[in-house]
């Protein structure tokens, strides 16, 4: 009996002690040891080294970040695999002479034009660990360094058999003169793609009614270059450059351009609402930024000018949109205000019937809207009459001239004084003070 209490209470020092150990133990150290324990995950993917691409890409898409991991580094041992087979066949190639040589070399091509292949599967599993965030940096450079082939310059006849095999294998020369010939007829195409949609689009806003021609312009621009832009990127891809690279530095420099150039942008912003707005189109007379001119170019960025004694000025659109804008020659027809005086001895009635008639008669002045004639002031030297025809606007300053030389020779004709400014010096108080002085 004492020997079994003594049995069960050694058992209980035991399974205490071992409690004891377990909590002291690091929690790093029993995670290595349970994690030796486990058997290490296999790559499912490269069982078959010869699996299309497309299926690869099929079967690594579900997979996890870990799982990825995993078939990566399946396949990097691989390449490593195959890889130290090429660097054997190179050494044995180096040592070898003649016929010998030359099978060696014709291995060499054909392992490389496998190693080729599996670079193209790797890349794939690749892209896919960083498309879930892994990083792949690492892969990416070691996938380089075995991509093409080397050339040793001082064996020149070994590195001219490999160049040409390279250039006559499937995966090395063939394959880049399609990719190549692939890349100039999608340019091509492209560019021909851009060139029919432009001129549809062309087509297509000229039947648009009160749209600027500058906005007509750019809309065929951004549809011509647009459709080139998507074409380079779809080009680039047949070289089997990876695009998302390339649109991200895209994005990046048009950032950077963008902060630079805020002053142009600005400029280009108004420019883009002055063509949604169109407050004023070529060949406008307005007045922008307190200056009056036709408008003879107009851009994203700026708009010039044309001044009637033929200078030339550029003022930026922003400056134009910040500010009041004046479209004098906007409309069709436009009123002219004119001022005619005469003398307070003149008969009013006379002088009133004179500027109807002369107004009636003139072949430019329209009839409606009514021309309006009237008294209007009661002025220092003159009693003054406003006459203001309605005329089309491009008849404006013909208008304005013919009927300011006609009531001048219709008022002389008739006796109608247009009096200059009198005044008036009363000196009588003045002498009176002078001969009361002289007294």
């Amino acid at each position: 009996m004492w020997n079994s209490k003594r049995r069960c209470f050694t058992k209980l020092i035991l399974i205490l002690l071992s409690g004891l150990i377990l909590t002291l133990t690091p929690a790093w150290l029993v995670q290595s040891v349970w994690a030796a324990e486990q058997p290490k995950p296999e790559p499912a993917t490269t069982v078959s080294p010869e699996i299309p691409p497309k299926q690869l890409q099929h079967l690594v898409t579900p997979l996890t970040l870990d799982d990825l991991k995993v078939e990566v580094d399946g396949w990097i041992g691989v390449l490593k695999q195959h890889a130290s087979l090429i660097s054997q066949k190179k050494i044995e190639a180096m040592k070898a002479e003649g016929e010998a040589k030359a099978k060696l070399l014709d291995e060499v091509n054909k392992l490389q034009e496998q190693q080729t292949a599996l670079i193209d599967r790797a890349k794939v599993v690749v892209e896919e660990l960083r498309a879930k965030g892994g990083e792949v940096a690492n892969y990416d450079k070691y996938l380089k360094a075995l991509s093409g082939i080397k050339v040793d310059m001082t064996d020149a006849g070994g590195s001219w058999k490999l160049v040409r095999g390279w250039l006559t294998s499937k995966e090395g020369g063939i394959r880049w003169l399609k990719n190549l010939i692939l890349f100039i007829v999608t340019l091509v195409v492209f560019i021909i793609l851009s060139r029919i949609l432009g001129s549809a689009t062309r087509r297509a806003v000229v039947k648009l009614k009160g749209v600027s021609e500058l906005l007509k312009d750019f809309m065929v621009n951004v549809v011509h270059k647009l459709v080139f832009l998507i074409g380079l990127v779809v080009a680039l891809s047949m070289l089997e450059i990876n695009v998302g690279p390339f649109l991200a530095a895209i994005g990046a420099v048009g950032f950077i351009v963008g902060f630079a150039l805020q002053g142009t942008l600005s400029n280009f912003a108004a420019g883009f609402m002055i063509l949604l707005y169109r407050p004023y189109d070529i060949g406008d007379y307005v007045n922008v930024a307190g200056i009056s001119g036709t408008v003879s170019v107009m851009t994203l960025v700026s708009t010039t000018l044309t001044l009637p004694d033929n200078q030339t000025v550029v003022i930026p659109n922003n400056s134009i949109w910040g500010g009041i804008i004046t479209n004098v020659t906007g409309s069709e027809t436009r009123r002219i205000d004119m001022v005619f005086g005469i003398g307070y001895e003149d008969d009013i009635s006379k002088a009133q019937r004179i500027l109807e008639e002369v107004v009636k008669d003139h072949p430019l002045v329209l009839p409606f809207p009514e021309p309006v004639i009237r008294v209007n002031e009661l002025a220092d030297s003159s009693v003054n009459f406003i006459c203001r025809p309605w005329v089309k606007t491009e008849d404006y300053w013909t208008t304005y001239w013919d009927l300011t030389r006609q009531v001048k020779e219709e008022f002389d004709r008739n006796g109608i004084s247009i009096p200059f400014p009198q005044r008036e010096v009363h000196l009588r108080q003045l002498v009176e003070v002078k001969q009361g002085s002289a007294e």
